[in-house]
């Protein structure tokens, strides 16, 4: 089973539009609405590809309670966290003309210290199977029954993704890498800014910033370079996306770099979360061979830009990974 955890979640509003004009009124089609959020849209890709997961988010407010309703609709599993501020939304504008995409992200809600402690609560109870207050249990045992019975199978990777709402403290991330790593587990963290270099501190096994993150946390504007940074850190491997150019993997002994021959148009809000689903899958089956998970997660970030609304990856994924060339970097 995959875990995601989605620190700040959202109802992701997708409009297309024959052409943006920016101040002028334009008369558009019904949004596509779902719940969305990075984990979330990860947790989908997984999902769709027939892998087990469970979905760990907040939900507040009368948003929230259309997040939860979706979610219960998708047929994914999950666990909410009821919190006080009312669930984000994020609004995409697809330009049919141009091609080019405008999103309009709301930074979220803060959170209190207690809701911030019961998220990550959740994620701690998904990877380690604790079971609390019951009389004669000891809370630091692993109890295999727990995992089997509520969330359906063995945790076998973790996924944190997105931004941390307001009142978070920057170390939530590097706390779930620990708590992966307790549970045997690797931990793979989306992150940007102080969020993603301490979860690379605590020994993240893959970081996935894009190269517009990755120089906002390094203050380097060379992917590479600042791929290297996060290895400094304790991070194993860094992935970075380079949008229409492909996909960099950086570890301490080589640098990669993964393409397709051309780029594809399309709708690329999901791409990076396509990407992080495939390092997922690819972790939690147990394979070791660099070189095929760059590749999966290029072909899966390209199948994601093929479809209108994150979460998704077209079919040919698969034959899309076949294109894909690595080279050293």
């Amino acid at each position: 089973m995959i875990v995601t955890v989605t620190p700040n979640p959202a109802i992701d509003l997708t409009y297309h539009v024959d052409a943006f004009r920016a101040g002028e009124s334009l008369r558009v089609d019904g949004a596509g609405m779902r719940a969305g959020g990075k984990g979330v849209n990860v947790a989908r890709v997984v999902a769709g590809f027939g892998e087990p997961v469970l979905a760990i988010a907040t939900a507040g407010g009368a948003s929230g309670r259309e997040f939860a309703d979706d979610l219960q609709s998708s047929g994914i599993a999950h666990r909410l966290v009821p919190v006080t501020s009312s669930t984000r939304r994020t609004v995409a504008i697809l330009d049919r003309t141009s091609g080019a995409t405008t999103i309009l992200n709301e930074r979220g809600g803060p959170l209190s210290d207690a809701e911030c402690d019961a998220l990550a609560a959740a994620a701690r109870e998904a990877l380690l199977g604790y079971r609390r207050g019951e009389p004669g249990h000891d809370d630091r045992v692993l109890d295999d029954r727990v995992l089997d019975d509520r969330y359906g199978d063995r945790p076998a990777c973790l996924v944190v993704s997105g931004s941390l709402p307001p009142g978070m403290p920057d170390t939530f991330c590097a706390d779930l890498v620990r708590f992966a790593h307790e549970a045997g587990v690797p931990a793979v963290v989306d992150a940007v800014g102080a969020a993603l270099l301490a979860a690379a501190s605590a020994g993240a096994d893959v970081v996935k910033p894009n190269s517009a993150e990755l120089s906002l946390t390094t203050g380097v504007t060379d992917p590479i370079a600042g791929a290297r940074i996060l290895l400094e850190h304790g991070a194993g491997l860094a992935l970075v996306s380079l949008g229409a150019d492909g996909m960099l993997a950086v570890t301490p002994e080589k640098a990669l770099h993964a393409r397709l021959p051309q780029p594809l148009e399309g709708n690329p809000t999901g791409a990076g979360d396509a990407a992080v689903a495939a390092v997922a899958v690819h972790l939690a089956q147990g394979d070791e061979d660099l070189i095929a998970m760059l590749e999966r997660a290029t072909a899966w970030s390209a199948a994601a830009v093929l479809r209108p609304l994150a979460g998704e990856i077209a079919d040919g994924a698969a034959q899309l990974q076949h294109l894909v060339t690595t080279t050293d970097a």
